[in-house]
Order: C-alpha cells, then sequence, then structure tokens
C-alpha cells in the first residue's frame, strides 16, 4: 500500500547471513533464500480496528493469490495505534512480480483511498532474509488462517527483537547470538522461532522505496503470554553466562538499545 502524496515503504534492503566457505565452488547452488517484509505501520488514533477489519478482509488472499505470502497481523501490546504485519516472498524476483501484480491490480485501486485515510506514518518497514537456514517462518506456529468473519482459534504472544548494530550483522553479530545467545535463550524457555538479517540485494520495485543505512538482527519468540515471556527471559539473563559474557558483548555490538515489540495476533493472523 502507498499513498499518492508520499511513498508508503521505506524498507531496508540488505544482505543475509548464510556461511561460505572455501569448497563452495564444489557445492550445488543454494535454493533462494525467503525474503520477509516485516511492516510497523502507525493508524491514526482510533482507527486500528478499522484497519484490521479492512485488511484482513480485502488485503490478505489478493496479495496470496500474486505470489505473497501473509505471515501474520499483529496488535501492538502497548501501542494502541500501531499495527504491524509480515510477508514473505520465495525470493527477489517473486517479490518484484507479486508487489507490481497487487499494487497495479484492481483490489488496491479500489480500497487503497479507504486504506490510506486510516494511515497516519507507514515508512517503518524492513526488508529482510533469515539469518540461517531453518529459521524463516516455516514452522509449527502457522496455522491455517480462519475466514472472514470467522472467530479465531486460540493465539500466543509473539515477541519482536530489533538489534540496531554498528556494522552488518553477517560480521560476527549473527554467528554469535546463533551459537551463544540462542541456547541461553531456549534453554530457559524462550525459543526463537525466526532470526533474519538485512536483505541487501538492490530494491526491485522502485515505487516503494527502500532504505539501505541501518545494520539489523531481528529475532522472533512466542509464549502464551506476556507474563511467561518475561518470566522466560528473567531466567535467561539472570544466568552466569548472560550477566558475564553475553550482555557486554551485545553492548558492544549494538549502536542504540534494541526494540522490543510485544504483538497479540489478530483474527485472521496465520502465525498465532
Amino acid at each position: 500500500m502507498y499513498k499518492a502524496r508520499m511513498p508508503l515503504f521505506a524498507v531496508m534492503a540488505v544482505t543475509g547471513f548464510w556461511a561460505t566457505g572455501a569448497h563452495a565452488e564444489n557445492c550445488a547452488p543454494e535454493a533462494p533464500a525467503p525474503v520477509v517484509e516485516l511492516r510497523q505501520y502507525k493508524i491514526l488514533p482510533g482507527k486500528r480496528d478499522a484497519m484490521i477489519a479492512l485488511f484482513e478482509r480485502e488485503f490478505v488472499e489478493s496479495q496470496e493469490v500474486v505470489g505473497a505470502r501473509l505471515v501474520g497481523q499483529f496488535r501492538d501490546q502497548h501501542d494502541p495505534d500501531r499495527f504491524t504485519w509480515i510477508r514473505e516472498f520465495a525470493d527477489m524476483d517473486m517479490r518484484e512480480r507479486a508487489l507490481s501484480a497487487f499494487y497495479f491490480g484492481p483490489v488496491w485501486k479500489a480500497h487503497r483511498n479507504e486504506a490510506n485515510a486510516l494511515l497516519d506514518d507507514n515508512d517503518n518497514v524492513l526488508l529482510l532474509r533469515p539469518a540461517a537456514a531453518g529459521l524463516d517462518f516455516n514452522n509449527k506456529y502457522s496455522k491455517p488462517r480462519a475466514a472472514i468473519g470467522a472467530s479465531a482459534g486460540p493465539a500466543g504472544m509473539f515477541v519482536v527483537n530489533i538489534h540496531y548494530l554498528w556494522k552488518d550483522p553477517a560480521q560476527e553479530f549473527a554467528g554469535y547470538f546463533l551459537e551463544h545467545v540462542r541456547p541461553q535463550l531456549e534453554g530457559a524457555g524462550v525459543p526463537v522461532i525466526g532470526a533474519f538479517v538485512p536483505e541487501r540485494t538492490p530494491n526491485n520495485f522502485p515505487r516503494l522505496p527502500v532504505r539501505q543505512t541501518e545494520n539489523v538482527f531481528v529475532w522472533f519468540t512466542r509464549a502464551a503470554d506476556i507474563g511467561a515471556f518475561r518470566a522466560a527471559m528473567g531466567r535467561a539473563t539472570a544466568s552466569n553466562e548472560w550477566v558475564h559474557d553475553i550482555a557486554p558483548r551485545l553492548q558492544q555490538f549494538e549502536e542504540r538499545p534494541a526494540q522490543v515489540l510485544e504483538l497479540a495476533p489478530t483474527p485472521r493472523s496465520a502465525l498465532r
């Protein structure tokens, strides 16, 4: 979605963390990695429910039919005017085809004025790729999506952690997180259900501009509720290894404090 008076999407485009080695030329080519857009929209005060209702009625299947995958939609638990959603593509080529088909297609043209009238700010968008194999959103937390108007099934709480780094996460941080931080988290009951680094491939849908200056590492977890998440994080951060090794190392990597989003799935979110 984009407003006529300004670009709708400002997406960070940067490269993923994929291991390469001296003998890579002898290996079969890797399948293209999926690309993910993490979108935080600021909605006009009091209008978030209207945006969610419109989005889930008109903009889910209409995007998936042209090649996007709607991973999840969420209400921010601490900002009543923030709507967060995640969209995935098989690769960058599919992203270009799907975005072209959707934004030049009949559904968006029919409903863009209604959607744009609800938006306050829509520039906070990250373009990402998995930090390692198996850390995308093809996991057990993705459920069959509820039909329009149907009662949603049980849902947990999702937490997004966005680390802003001094340098590209492929330069040590991603490896350190996967080798040292992830085991501590999961040992304390904080599952890492997805971890992502920036996609640096040049933007191939220029109608939606991208930012290329920030280095981020983004990871997701799920808990039954926010109390369970905070209790598990308390166990992780109280360990000797966290206090004496992990916390000081994270401070060395980070340019500014991490952003933490505590999110509740909307009725038609597939990630629940």
